[in-house]
């Protein structure tokens, strides 16, 4: 079995208790995901099972659009409700102030990253440092707020849709917006819209998991928004064979396919096209 299945997580599951269960389904290990979801955080998760899991990088660089609901007033230790309360301030913003904190953060900016996260520093994850009660100087991205508007707004509590680039943590968004306010702000919910081509309105349940009622996504159909092309029998021995190509295209990444399966991903470099990936010999 390969392919894409586009979940809807919900809150309370971690990113690996989705991928478990569905291993458990499909009864098989080679199974991943694209993007952590935190466990307060709902929405689209891309799961992949067997040769999909090859693609992952590039479906990791596919944009995501979140709604995101904040707390005003209030710092803590994680950036989202869950987490120790570090301050409490009393607060007098206006709708006009938000949005002016959000504009100003569209566009791209350095951001660091939450201290509780999966990045790694000298081997080990930022969150074990953290837990550890252990200072470590947290790293910065550049990251693209690409959109972002006011959904709603209610005395201490707004909502805001977003469309950023890989890499960006929305509880350090929020807390970076919050500092422009010069008030404490603290991610209270949020639900991942859409990911590349996949959007939550066509995902599947965790139920849908659990009963088999799955839509899986070919790994062509997965990576439609990238050039593919039809190759005859001696181009594909070549591609299959790792063989590098002349430069005859002008897309940075050609996916090839051959009696409609894909056979391989190729990516342009100055002189030739370079094995992305092969997918069969």
């Amino acid at each position: 079995m390969d392919g894409i299945i586009v979940i809807n997580k919900e809150k309370d599951y971690t990113s690996r208790d989705v991928v478990n269960i569905v291993a458990k389904s499909f009864k098989t290990k080679k199974v991943g995901h694209t993007g952590t979801l935190d466990p307060l955080a709902t929405g689209v998760l891309v799961v992949g099972i067997g040769k999909a899991t090859k693609i992952f990088e590039l479906l990791f660089h596919d944009d995501k659009e979140y709604i995101a609901e904040v707390k005003i007033g209030i710092k803590t230790d994680t950036l989202d409700i869950t987490g120790k309360v570090l301050e409490e301030k009393e607060i007098n913003i206006t709708k006009d102030q938000i949005e002016d904190a959000l504009n100003h953060f569209k566009g791209s900016y350095l951001q660091e990253v939450p201290k509780y996260s999966a990045v790694k520093i000298n081997g080990k994850k930022l969150y074990e440092y953290a837990r550890e009660d252990k200072e470590v100087e947290l790293p910065k991205r550049e990251v693209l707020i690409k959109e972002i508007e006011l959904l709603s707004f209610n005395k201490d509590v707004f909502s805001f849709r977003c469309v950023v680039s890989k890499g960006t943590y929305i509880r350090s968004l929020i807390r970076d917006i919050g500092d422009y306010l010069d008030v404490p702000c603290t991610m209270n919910a949020l639900d991942r819209t859409r990911q590349g081509i996949f959007i939550k309105d066509e995902a599947n349940s965790i139920d849908d998991i659990k009963n088999n009622r799955v839509n899986i996504i070919s790994i062509k159909a997965a990576l439609s928004n990238y050039k593919q092309i039809e190759v005859d029998d001696e181009l594909r021995f070549k591609i299959v064979n790792g063989q590098k190509l002349k430069k005859i295209y002008e897309d940075d990444i050609v996916v090839f396919i051959y009696k409609q399966e894909i056979i391989g991903i190729y990516q342009k470099d100055d002189k030739c096209y370079r094995p992305y990936k092969v997918f069969s010999n």
